[in-house]
């Protein structure tokens, strides 16, 4: 992992170098791991936030007796605009810089939670939950870890973007036993203060440790043997990340990678996520069983989000995909009949085998994205991840409306796997295109 300077081009004048800077020393240890292990650190740290909506269904419904529907109202809220804000937080950070983006938007979602313990009305748990939160998270979602991935690393792409989507998915469902646990003693109020606190004690690391650009401490990305200057700041943000749109909507890849993304989405966030605890709680299992289930999750989904980066730089992402959706779809379809009071081995096994499925989709996603939109990837790709917040802002009210209406939720369950099969279809229709020698781009028939 050594990388350095391009201390001979400077040495030597080159423009691309910059003559007056000066050589610097050959690092043990690329800074871009220190930049990357300082951004899965703020994954980690705010990714508590994103615990918390499921538990919080039975407290609000039995403290307040507001439908799931109206709950799951401010969760699709939230979910909708952690991905619409993405695509426009990535074009923020190119204008104002990774650093201030990211802490201003700790910040909104610790005023976002912390709020909450005052609210008695239904109306504010949609502004402070729904809209203050779900404006932070979009700001702190794959488009962070896709901008930093993209600035920082020309090589291990596809394994930087695995372990920061596995910070990402991870550190929400890690938080859940912690979570659950002061639900259960403390009541859901103070597990509020809990997500504001750990939203705010991130934000000095990421001033303090977090940087922009290679250029703004003297190296490289890693992976290049070339110097890259810092690019001016972009202005009109709203501007290019519409622009950008606009570009992407006339491709046939951006719906298909959009698509099944959404059904990403809903399989995982809107579903398990929102879903899971109450469902299991319907069934007899303690709510902290059912969390801590959750929590494995969040353990498994490292590893296999981390093999997927591996997998999306040594094979064809759509086959992937496809693999990932297929596996998803039939595991949800048996998971009707596995909830029950208790923690069963058949239920172990799926947890396990989701957790290695949960987000393993994004790296290979990412990797399209770049294939085909290059500098605008990063952009493109927070387009995407909001049709995955679409769908599951979608499934995450429509399965609180479900069990309200049929009593149980298994109807949701079975429409997630059906969902997952057409997700793997549309997979294997995206062609491929690849760099030749020249850096062009050339079809691939699929």
């Amino acid at each position: 992992m050594t990388h350095t300077t391009d201390i001979d081009a400077a040495a030597k004048g080159s423009p691309g170098a910059g003559a007056s800077r000066p050589p610097r020393p050959r690092p043990r240890i690329h800074r871009a791991w220190f930049v990357a292990a300082v951004t899965f650190v703020t994954i980690i740290g705010a990714a508590a936030f994103r615990s918390l909506p499921g538990l919080l269904i039975d407290p609000l419904n039995e403290e307040f007796h507001w439908s799931r529907g109206t709950i799951g109202l401010a969760v699709s809220i939230n979910l909708a605009l952690y991905g619409l804000t993405a695509p426009f937080a990535a074009a923020l950070m190119d204008r104002f810089g990774i650093r201030r983006v990211v802490a201003v938007a700790l910040v909104v979602i610790a005023a976002g939670s912390g709020l909450t313990v005052w609210m008695d009305s239904a109306w504010q748990l949609l502004l402070c939950w729904g809209l203050l939160v779900g404006l932070g998270s979009g700001s702190m979602a794959l488009a962070f870890a896709a901008t930093v991935t993209n600035r920082w690393f020309t090589a291990r792409r596809g394994l930087v973007t695995g372990i920061l989507t596995a910070a990402s998915a991870s550190g929400q469902l890690i938080f859940l036993p912690l979570l659950s646990w002061i639900v259960e003693v403390h009541k859901w109020r103070p597990a509020a203060v809990t997500v504001a606190l750990a939203a705010l004690a991130v934000v000095p690391f990421v001033w303090l440790l977090l940087r922009d650009h290679p250029a703004d401490v003297g190296t490289t990305p890693y992976g290049s043997a070339d110097f890259v200057e810092k690019p001016p700041p972009v202005t009109g943000a709203a501007r290019r990340t519409l622009s950008v749109l606009f570009e992407a909507a006339r491709t046939g890849p951006f719906w298909l990678l959009a698509g099944t993304f959404a059904i990403c989405g809903a399989s995982t966030n809107g579903l398990v996520q929102t879903h899971f605890v109450p469902a299991a709680h319907d069934h007899g299992m303690p709510i902290t069983a059912a969390a801590s289930l959750l929590a494995v999750v969040g353990v498994f989904d490292v590893v296999g989000t981390v093999a997927s980066g591996w997998f999306t730089d040594r094979f064809d992402p759509r086959r992937l995909l496809a693999v990932y959706y297929a596996l998803r779809g039939v595991s949800l379809l048996f998971l009707p009949m596995l909830l029950a009071p208790s923690v069963n081995p058949p239920m172990v096994f799926f947890i396990v085998f989701y957790g290695l499925d949960w987000v393993a989709t994004v790296p290979p996603t990412l990797a399209l994205c770049r294939e085909y939109y290059g500098e605008d990837s990063a952009i493109v790709f927070g387009w995407v991840l909001a049709s995955h917040q679409v769908g599951a802002a979608f499934v995450a009210f429509l399965g609180g409306v479900a069990r309200d209406a049929f009593g149980s939720y298994d109807v949701v369950w079975y429409a997630s796997g059906a969902l997952c099969a057409a997700a793997a279809l549309m997979a294997l229709v995206i062609r491929r295109r690849n760099a030749d020698a020249d850096g062009l781009l050339v079809a691939d028939l699929a």
